[in-house]
């Protein structure tokens, strides 16, 4: 049997131990898009809370099944469980719903035509967004936007030289600011999610770029760059986890060569400033305003 897998369920809902992951916040997934349609006997999906990804996520689920096939979806009842089972009876299905463990978890089995699935599709697909100019899709951190934050941190950055990592690079907003200096030799961008990935390589046309897919927490840290940028992420699965940004300070240090320095901002209200004086010689908040802080770090 085939099985496909989204996300990561919680264990309450007995995930499948041998499925094909399909995530793209895990590094080594396939890409739910390119799995063939009609391959597919059970897809089991750890709803995203965004409509508009959401949607496009079962859609292309659902034109994965084989007739017969059959879907487990499950969502938290505030982060779009309670639009699941509409949603999947407006694809043509009969759903059979149940709360459980704080979610709704919605079933059906595909027994005719489906409707709506190229709509769906097409509406969470990537584009270039007309307010920024950039690729993007729905499910991107600040996919149809600049964060604000990012574009605090974008104004003040002086002008680089060396090499330079943007550490949760989204769709390479800072990296394009760190490659107008062309005394840049190179830029990594990484990011957690896949699709900020691709978007970032069209995004940025520079030769001295690349990007990959990673979880920043893992990179390797040979302690070679002259400079890292970033705007680190303190949300987890929708909940504010600062662990995430402290993990990306340490990392940052880790990376850096001695005299190196880390540019950052954060929301104004979470707590890194012993994180950083922590692992690096010297800090100095750059600007702080308007719900944000920016920090020089030099190591």
């Amino acid at each position: 049997m085939t099985v496909l897998l989204y996300g990561r369920p919680p264990a309450v809902f007995d995930p499948p131990a041998e499925a094909t992951q399909t995530s793209p916040l895990i590094p080594g997934s396939a890409a739910l898009e390119e799995i063939a349609p009609g391959s597919v006997d059970l897809a089991v999906i750890h709803a995203p809370p965004g409509a508009l990804e959401r949607r496009a996520v079962l859609a292309h689920a659902l034109r994965a099944l084989k007739p017969g096939g059959r879907i487990d979806a499950m969502a938290l009842k505030d982060k779009g469980g309670a639009r699941l089972k509409k949603e999947l009876e407006g694809f043509g299905l009969t759903v059979m719903d149940e709360p459980k463990a704080h979610h709704r978890r919605c079933r059906a089995t595909v027994e005719g035509p489906l409707t709506g699935l190229d709509e769906a599709i097409g509406a969470g697909a990537a584009r270039i967004v007309p307010d920024t100019g950039l690729w993007s899709r729905p499910g991107v951190f600040a996919w149809d936007r600049i964060d604000p934050g990012t574009a605090r941190l974008a104004a003040v950055l002086p002008a680089f030289k060396g090499a330079v990592a943007d550490l949760g690079c989204g769709v390479g907003v800072l990296s394009n600011v760190v490659l107008a200096s062309p005394a840049v030799t190179a830029l990594t961008g990484v990011d957690l999610d896949r699709r900020a990935v691709e978007a970032a390589r069209l995004n940025v046309a520079d030769p001295r770029a690349s990007f990959q897919q990673a979880d920043v927490r893992a990179l390797p840290t040979p302690g070679d760059l002259d400079f890292v940028v970033m705007n680190p992420p303190f949300h987890d699965g929708g909940q504010e986890d600062r662990r995430l940004g402290q993990a990306f300070v340490r990392k940052a240090a880790e990376m850096l060569k001695k005299g190196g320095a880390l540019w950052m901002v954060a929301n104004r209200h979470l707590p890194y400033e012993a994180d950083l004086n922590d692992a690096f010689r010297c800090v100095r908040v750059v600007e702080e305003g308007a719900g944000y802080k920016i920090f020089e770090a030099a190591k």
